[in-house]
């Protein structure tokens, strides 16, 4: 111990990777206890850590991220012992990349305890391709290089040269996107579900570099993946400058929690992805309501692994000591805020009651725009009643439900109301976040479903679509199916579809350019009115009558007695 003690006294010549001495005493006490044993040394020369291992590997210690950045290395370089006459191996470089060390160097120790030879490696500049390391020869005792220190600013210099010739979208948030997939699923292909993550980073800002997919039957419990494929992504994610690896799945907190501690990046997966997109979209006062609801639903249970043995709120044996610990304050504040916006909900869920109610009572039909996310819903909505819905080439660009008064001839009217678009998977938080607000669609006297016929994967999208309306018990209500965006179909195509377009209950427009809008509007009276015309010729003329008229007829006529 006292020798371990004085290694990490020692100072070393900064400009040199390791002095005779330091190597020297290094390789007698390794040979002695028979076990690998290392220093890390930062630039000034001082040893941070001293470092021992078994016969043939060595474990280095959580490191701080202080000195690292996407254009710089760690300031810190590892010299260690190999109790055999092998090269750096496939570990100690891995070791490199992932902690961004400046250097890494291996002793050969010979059965005397003395350096036998050294071998060394430093990160690559990431402008070049291959593997993210350079391996330097082997040098013998006494061949050691000076003007280590030149050289490892000058790899900064180039790595900060590298990334500043990144264009302006591509400087920040850099991911890759990871998939795991069955290998026999059903549905969507990997390749259509990765895309669909790829629309949504980009209205999240996300600049995706690669993509990854796995096709496994059995994801590792512990990093998804397992930790070869891992290893694999992280190497290329740091040659890459990627600071950001996104799942196209829900991580459990412990999966989460490992990934992101091996990787050194942020990890999130699909689902904490559209929570922030909701997050940045929502306007109204009801939709930030709802995502903030969704996100703290989210995150209460990721605050901590721990269960309830540990918590200090139950009292008795092993209950005693300070008080609440800081996670159960911070999980009671969640569940305090939980309980506040969802009765803040439930009274704007009232308002809205109220004026469905006012709309029954004038007897305005009420027709209710559906489809998937992107679609050309909003489009279709300004369209129509000449708004200014805010509509964008993104998913969910508006969230907020949007109710416009649209006129037909002979004094009639109508209320369309735009409604929060669908996606595939749509994480339980903000399904029942939202359900509240898709409930309204059941007062509806009519559906449009919006198509974007110019996506490939159009019919999954109706699936998708039509599986949520039916879960909310809303298969049955009127419908017209619109297939939205021809004008982004070949010509040909177009004109067949405008040739065959014979069925009442299917529409083909371009919300964008106007097409096909009269046809639509003269559908939807069709559906609306006349459908309404038919009922009420059914119905019993006493029931339009007001109840205090009629009471009041029937008081004034005379008494008739035989």
């Amino acid at each position: 111990m006292q020798r371990l003690k004085k290694l990490s006294e020692r100072r070393i010549r900064e400009n040199v990777i390791v002095t005779p001495e330091v190597s020297r005493s290094l390789s007698e006490l390794s040979r002695e206890i028979g076990r690998q044993v290392g220093i890390l040394i930062d630039r000034i020369g001082y040893v941070t850590h001293v470092v021992v291992g078994s016969d043939s590997s060595i474990d280095i210690p959580w490191l701080d991220r202080i000195r690292t950045s996407d254009a710089r290395l760690r300031g810190l370089r590892l010299v260690h012992t190999h109790l055999k006459d092998e090269a750096l191996n496939q570990e100690d470089l891995t070791d490199l990349a992932l902690l961004r060390l400046d250097y890494i160097t291996a002793i050969a120790v010979d059965e005397a305890g003395l350096p036998k030879a050294y071998y060394s490696a430093c990160i690559k500049p990431e402008d070049e391709e291959g593997e993210p390391w350079t391996v330097l020869p082997r040098r013998n005792p006494g061949q050691l290089q000076e003007g280590i220190l030149e050289e490892i600013l000058d790899l900064e210099g180039r790595m900060a040269r590298y990334r500043r010739n990144f264009k302006g979208s591509q400087k920040e948030n850099r991911a890759f996107l990871v998939g795991v997939y069955p290998e026999h699923q059903r549905g969507r292909t990997p390749n259509q579900s990765i895309e669909e993550l790829k629309e949504l980073c980009r209205t999240a800002g996300v600049h995706v570099v690669d993509s990854f997919i796995q096709r496994k039957n059995r994801m590792d419990p512990a990093t998804v993946l397992g930790k070869g494929k891992l290893e694999e992504i992280v190497l290329k994610a740091i040659q890459k400058q990627v600071e950001l690896l996104v799942f196209d799945l829900e991580l459990t907190p412990s999966q989460a929690k490992k990934i992101s501690d091996y990787a050194d990046l942020k990890v999130i997966d699909r689902t904490q992805l559209i929570l922030d997109i909701f997050a940045r979209n929502a306007k109204s006062r009801d939709g930030k309501l709802q995502v903030e609801l969704a996100q703290l639903k989210y995150l209460k249970g990721r605050l901590t692994e721990l269960d309830d043995n540990m918590s200090r709120l139950t009292g008795g044996i092993g209950g005693r000591g300070p008080g609440e610990t800081k996670l159960e304050i911070g999980k009671r504040r969640v569940e305090e805020r939980i309980s506040r916006l969802e009765q803040e909900l439930k009274s704007l869920k009232k308002r809205r009651e109220i004026a469905r109610r006012r709309r029954k009572k004038n007897e305005i039909p009420v027709c209710g725009i559906v489809g998937y996310t992107n679609a050309g819903k909003s489009t279709l909505l300004n369209r129509m009643t000449n708004s200014e819905v805010l509509s964008e080439d993104k998913l969910f660009a508006t969230l907020d439900p949007t109710s416009r008064r649209l006129r037909f001839p002979e004094e009639k009217e109508i209320i369309i109301s735009d409604t929060v678009g669908f996606i595939h998977d749509l994480p339980p938080e903000l399904s029942n976040a939202f359900k509240a607000t898709l409930e309204e669609l059941a007062d509806s006297d009519l559906l449009l479903h919006v198509v974007d016929i110019s996506n490939p994967d159009y019919r999954l999208q109706m699936e998708a679509v039509e599986c949520i309306l039916d879960d909310l018990g809303l298969a049955d209500l009127p419908m017209i199916l619109v297939f939205n965006k021809v004008d982004n179909l070949p010509e040909e195509a177009r004109v067949e579809l405008m040739r065959e377009s014979d069925d009442p209950d299917t529409v083909y427009v371009s919300a964008f350019q106007g097409t096909g809008m009269d046809l639509l509007l003269n559908r939807i009276e069709e559906k609306i009115y006349v459908a309404a015309e038919s009922k009420l010729r059914r119905r019993d003329p006493l029931e339009f009558m007001d109840e205090d008229w009629v009471e009041e007829k029937l008081s004034d006529e005379p008494i008739v007695t035989s």
